[in-house]
């Protein structure tokens, strides 16, 4: 402004402002909107720009203010826009019908000569399919989908089942988040706990490997499903729905559509009926003055009965209890950290109960502290004690950490033996397998060798 003659915009503003006004002419909420007003004037003209800037008119709103819990009507009003955009959303993915013609299409352009038993189709004909199967499977053929599926076919094709295996994955992920989007009441993406149990709660039904749950323990299965979702969280009192999507655990559940799921695995998954009645009948039989909770004493013959006392007094310690003893949700995190040590959210779990001062990592000290009641308990049993500067040393071996005295979670992580110094601190049984390691590998082999003696 001073370059073209004309003064500078604070001049103008300090001139504005001492200039005397008859007392009481203007209240200082008006002086205030004044300067305001003027301020922002000589901002915008002194940055170039004007708020009457055709621009501004063009781009679009990107923040909408969340309506308050008293705008009943604003919350209402949001709650259908967002089912309406959801129903929308629905009904551009492929149904049942339209997958079942994309298959005939694509089979029908298949191109020879055949690998194998799978029927393959190349670039051309891909794009051929691409026209024919109607706008809902237009963003599935692209060169970029292609690309992926390409692998080692000499004459550039793909698999016609890999691609529709794809797109049904591509459809079932969307229809997922569309089911799960539908319980997220605030609208952000996330599901809280009470959220995701209904979302269980009503997916029961659908689910044959269910049938025979007794809806008396419907609120224990679905307290069971929901705690391993959270478990494996990074946040405490809700979770991402697109975690939820990338996580495998959701994969587990809808397994049990499969009516004709194997007994081996129903055992292994987490969310099966005899799974889940297996935890439940722990907890049972551990709870032996039958209060519906667990204390020290009775949460110590868990599994083989020989975790350290020193262990347990850190799990209530540190975990949530009511009086001095844990209630089923607290005992499933427990039971989640103990049977999947390997995994990094157990490995977070037992972490902090073993860095007793909270300082990040374990020092000697702290291996000290709980390989002593590894000790105690083989005194117990008759058992010659280990020297701990041995274990201390081994310890330090697998893990190899970062700084040499001190191992961190992430240390315990990316030595992929954290299971192992885990158990080596807090389980006699867990140490007494690693101290004869050796031995039993030779009894597996030992066993391998007699069987295929049998068999010949």
């Amino acid at each position: 402004y001073a370059d073209k003659g004309q003064p500078h915009w604070s001049d103008v503003l300090k001139k504005r402002l001492a200039t005397p006004t008859k007392v009481n002419e203007k209240s200082e909420e008006e002086k205030k909107a004044e300067v305001t007003e003027l301020f922002s004037k000589f901002y915008t003209e002194w940055r170039g720009g004007s708020s009457n800037d055709p621009s501004y008119k063009t781009i679009p709103r990107f923040y909408f203010k969340l309506p308050a819990e008293d705008e009943v009507l604003l919350q209402k009003l949001r709650e259908e826009s967002r089912a309406v955009f959801l129903q929308r959303k629905s009904r551009e993915l492929l149904d049942n019908e339209e997958l079942q013609n994309l298959w005939f299409l694509l089979d029908k352009h298949q191109v020879p000569p055949v690998n194998g038993e799978e029927a393959m189709i190349n670039y051309e004909a891909y794009l051929q399919v691409g026209e024919k199967a109607g706008p809902k499977c237009k963003k599935f053929f692209t060169a970029k989908v292609y690309a992926k599926l390409l692998h080692n076919d000499p004459y550039g094709r793909i698999s016609i089942m890999q691609f529709f295996n794809y797109v049904m994955r591509k459809v079932w992920l969307h229809q997922t988040r569309i089911g799960l989007s539908l319980y997220d009441v605030a609208g952000q993406g996330y599901l809280r706990e009470s959220d995701l149990e209904n979302y269980i709660l009503e997916l029961i039904p659908t689910l044959p490997q269910l049938d025979g749950l007794e809806k008396s323990f419907y609120s224990f299965y679905v307290c069971t499903a929901v705690r391993k979702f959270f478990f494996s969280s990074t946040l405490f009192e809700q979770i991402k729905i697109q975690d939820i999507l990338a996580c495998s655990f959701l994969d587990d559940l809808l397994e049990l559509r499969d009516e004709e799921l194997s007994k081996e695995s129903q055992e292994s998954n987490w969310f099966s009926a005899p799974s889940a009645l297996r935890v439940y009948g722990q907890y049972l039989n551990l709870d032996k003055d039958h209060n519906g909770m667990l204390s020290k004493e009775e949460l110590s013959r868990y599994g083989t009965a020989t975790l350290t006392s020193v262990f347990l007094d850190r799990v209530f310690q540190e975990c949530l209890t009511y009086d001095g003893e844990m209630d089923y949700k607290t005992y499933l995190d427990f039971v989640l950290a103990l049977e999947n040590r390997k995994e990094p959210a157990a490995l977070q779990y037992i972490f902090k109960l073993l860095d007793m001062e909270n300082r990040g990592y374990l020092n000697v000290f702290s291996l000290n502290y709980f390989f002593r009641a590894i000790q105690e308990q083989m005194k117990l049993h008759g058992q010659e004690p280990v020297s701990f500067q041995d274990v201390k040393d081994e310890i330090f071996d697998m893990v190899k950490p970062r700084d040499p005295y001190k191992i961190t979670l992430q240390d315990l992580v990316n030595s992929c033996q954290g299971d192992t110094v885990a158990s080596i601190l807090i389980d006699l049984n867990g140490f007494w397998t690693y101290e004869n390691r050796e031995v039993l590998v030779a009894n597996d082999n030992d066993a391998g060798n007699t069987a295929d003696m049998d068999d010949t």
